[in-house]
């Protein structure tokens, strides 16, 4: 499949379908669609702009509220505008539009991410629930050194990896690296180096960095797989760092880079090493930072 990007920095709310009458919308993302993917088809543009929201411009899900005139907006945006209509101006009350939210009931939509692969035509108040879940989603950027926006399928990124953001990229499963700094005090959540391996046809990032743990600066190393996390569980690693014939060593299965960077460091799942132990691993007199991280990565039987 062609390597495609997409951006998006929405935010919208995974919403159930109306039951019987009743149009109010619960949230329930965590279970999975039970409509299965159906041959494409197409919706009349005029249609989906009748759902369109005037303000936010995303779709409208129940309540649908609209003035006496018989303009709609989204519930979201009904208290932005101080209980005015955006499009003419008139008191809004508390009027529900029924009938544009059983037109909408009735409507079948394709996956956002048809794009990337997804042939899939859902029902509308089951189409956001879908795509939070859908395995053709772009995977967003792993480079934990800045705020990167960018997202798209696996080749795309890796090919951004190195060519934007130039992070070393490594053939094999073993890996051997020395990460110096000449002022180990200086911590301040410093993302210092991102690794990218090739092995058994997929791809890994290894993060290397210091941040503050509580009150205690401390140094973590971990492993993350580029790709959902079922596959990701198909796979382990190892990690040793040592020095002055001591050695501390980790071992555990890589996140999938579905998990953002900092969900992954902040709930520990690595090799963590304390500053006062790191320079002691270092050697000499305890000024510089000398570490040294070997480890492998293998696949599970």
């Amino acid at each position: 499949m062609a390597s495609a990007t997409y951006i998006d920095d929405s935010s919208s709310e995974v919403i159930d379908p109306p039951k019987a009458e009743v149009l109010d919308v619960t949230e329930l993302a965590g279970d999975p669609v039970p409509h299965s993917p159906k041959p494409n088809v197409v919706v009349s543009s005029s249609v989906r702009e009748l759902l369109e929201c005037p303000v936010c411009l995303s779709a409208m899900y129940p309540p649908i509220h609209q003035c006496s005139n018989g303009h709609t907006l989204c519930s979201g945006c009904k208290p932005r505008v101080h209980n005015r209509c955006p499009t003419c101006r008139h008191e809004l009350g508390n009027i529900r539009c029924l009938a544009l939210e059983k037109v909408a009931a009735s409507l079948e939509l394709p996956c956002k991410y048809q794009n990337f692969g997804c042939l899939g035509i859902y029902p509308y108040y089951c189409k956001l629930k879908h795509e939070s879940q859908c395995q053709y989603r772009p995977y967003s950027c792993p480079y934990a050194g800045s705020e990167c926006t960018v997202a798209g399928d696996i080749p795309y990124l890796v090919n951004h990896l190195k060519d934007d953001h130039k992070v070393d990229m490594h053939n094999g499963c073993t890996f051997n690296h020395r990460y110096v700094k000449s002022n180990p005090h200086e911590v301040e959540n410093a993302t210092w180096m991102l690794t990218v391996f090739s092995c058994f046809g997929q791809y890994f990032c290894l993060h290397f960095e210091a941040f503050q743990l509580g009150m205690a600066p401390v140094y973590i190393a971990f492993l993350r797989f580029m790709g959902d996390d079922l596959e990701a569980k198909n796979y382990s690693y190892s990690l040793e760092v040592g020095g002055t014939s001591r050695k501390m060593i980790w071992q555990g299965v890589p996140r999938s880079i579905r998990d953002s960077h900092r969900k992954v460091r902040d709930s520990y799942d690595g090799l963590i090493i304390q500053r006062n132990m790191a320079l002691f691993f270092s050697g000499g007199e305890r000024k510089e930072l000398k570490l040294r991280v070997t480890g492998r990565i293998w696949k599970e039987q």
